[in-house]
């Protein structure tokens, strides 16, 4: 039977329909693949696989390369969802087993690191000339949305066509629906996201508040779907996407499934409750997909988005599509096929205190040899905001401590902190310009615990003044995190990597 519809359960902030595919990477990559725990727990599941064969008399196909890649492709299934939950989640009318966005998923040669691209569903492109299996010719080559290709050739077109854009082999093919992403989210107890303002969208029932919610499998799949939210539409949509995923690789990471033997058979049994592969994709890859995605993480995963020219290329009988910059795309695919990291990791530094001076793409305290401190989503980036920090307090030194940390975390800080007149102040403030009252609480969620206090005409120069309640910075990060531009101008393409994106413990 298929779950019933459960409410989220909230956390405070302190600590055709479409859905993205890049849930697809949880529930069909990365959660199917942790079942490497051997054939006992395997047992059964490849028989439960629906099979296809997508490269079927496939020619001209490209060199396979380093590393494995997937296309996983997202479908319009929901024919194992109950009427309850259809109204309850707006999944009305009848599904259309359409596709969505697609996605490659690349791993790494040395099993190192994952590399999830989205493709976008309406890109423009040629569809090869298709032929049916009996030798019918069913279209030339024809100018089309790249969803389209599942639509007139299902998963061997939709191959064919993914590998003449991208130049990339694809090995496996992973198919999933509506239904074996919300199992498998209540599977692994629910999936945390976090927001630093409400979200709402009618058209899918989405509602959340500011700050962090578990969500279970329905409203999980609310989010996914949700393009109504901003102006950003399909684009800001992949990027919230990219942030469910990348709590979903923790939740199944850190959260017990991985040494529970129970748990991850039941997380893999829903994961492929409705699941199509390539009949290659058999116990074997399984397992050994499972023993490298075992050792992956947040820090291990990056996300990126084709390189866009125009969102809104105009197409005559096709309206709007999405033109991809082909010279930044062809860098994009180059790395994948090269088997080289997407996203610059620069190593930790690591000064007074133990904070990560790094990229935010990984590193380790050295002190301790535990992960860095995760960071709390503020709305406005830290290297926006100009600080100037005074010591209230007597404890001396205690004022170029909080100015190094902020920096640290990515403040604006002027480097010259001050004494404040009284060196009693029990409590740490912050004085601010009401006209600049986002950087002050964006401020504020890096020393917890601080008081605001409104001064007109200051400017947009936060001044802080420390109390004796000051005991450390809270590292805090842009609730929509972006790589440096100079490495993004380099590359050509932008890259986030898990870690930057998950929600703080």
């Amino acid at each position: 039977m298929p779950p019933t519809p459960r409410p989220s359960r909230r956390r405070p902030a302190c600590r055709p329909p479409r859905w993205g595919l890049r849930i697809s990477l949880a529930t069909a990559g990365t959660v199917l693949a942790v079942s490497g725990f051997g054939h006992v727990v395997m047992t059964g599941v490849v028989d439960g696989i629906g099979r296809v064969d997508p490269f079927d008399d496939l020619t001209d196909r490209p060199e396979a390369g380093k590393g494995l890649n997937f296309l996983v492709v997202g479908v319009d299934g929901r024919d194992k969802i109950s009427e309850k939950q259809r109204r309850a989640y707006h999944l009305g009318g009848a599904p259309c087993r359409c596709t969505d966005t697609m996605m490659l998923v690349h791993l790494s040669e040395d099993r190192d690191r994952a590399s999830v691209i989205s493709l976008p569903r309406d890109s423009y492109t040629t569809l090869p000339p298709h032929t049916d299996r009996e030798g019918d010719v069913r279209h030339g080559a024809l100018p089309s949305k790249l969803n389209a290709a599942y639509t007139h050739g299902g998963p061997r077109l939709t191959v064919e066509t993914v590998e003449r854009m991208t130049g990339v082999h694809v090995h496996h093919y992973l198919e999933v629906d509506f239904t074996s992403f919300m199992r498998t989210v209540d599977a692994v107890g629910g999936v945390p996201v976090c927001t630093v303002k409400p979200l709402k969208d009618s058209h899918s029932g989405l509602d959340l508040p500011a700050g962090t919610s578990v969500l279970g499998g329905g409203e999980a799949l609310q989010y996914v779907r949700a393009r109504h939210v901003d102006g950003s539409a399909d684009l800001g949509r992949m990027e919230r996407q990219q942030r469910f995923v990348a709590s979903l690789i923790d939740q199944a990471t850190r959260g017990g499934v991985l040494m529970n033997p129970g748990r991850l058979r039941k997380v893999t049994d829903a994961a492929l409750s409705s699941v199509r592969a390539d009949h290659g994709f058999g116990s074997e890859e399984m397992l050994a997909l499972g023993r490298a995605m075992r050792g992956l993480g947040p820090a291990s995963s990056e996300f990126a988005t084709v390189p866009i020219a125009n969102a809104r290329h105009r197409v005559p009988e096709l309206g709007e599509t999405v033109l991809w910059d082909e010279v930044k795309a062809k860098k994009l695919f180059t790395a994948l096929r090269r088997d080289e990291p997407l996203a610059e990791r620069a190593p930790a530094e690591v000064g007074e205190g133990g904070k990560d001076g790094g990229d935010g793409a990984g590193g380790t305290d050295e002190r301790d040899g535990e992960p860095p401190e995760r960071a709390v989503p503020v709305a406005v980036p830290p290297r926006n905001i100009r600080v100037q920090v005074d010591n209230g307090t007597e404890e001396a030194g205690l004022g170029h401590r909080a100015d190094r940390e902020l920096a640290a975390t990515g403040f604006a800080t002027t480097g010259i902190p001050g004494n404040a007149k009284k060196q009693d102040a029990e409590k740490t403030e912050i004085a601010y310009d009401p006209r600049w009252d986002r950087s002050a609480r964006s401020l504020a969620a890096a020393l917890p615990g601080a008081e605001l206090r409104e001064v007109e005409g200051q400017g947009p120069l936060m001044r802080v003044t420390l109390g004796k309640d000051f005991r450390d910075v809270t590292p805090v990060r842009a609730a929509e995190p972006r790589p440096d531009r100079e490495a993004e101008r380099r590359r050509g393409y932008t890259v986030v990597t898990g870690d930057q994106v998950v929600c703080p413990d």
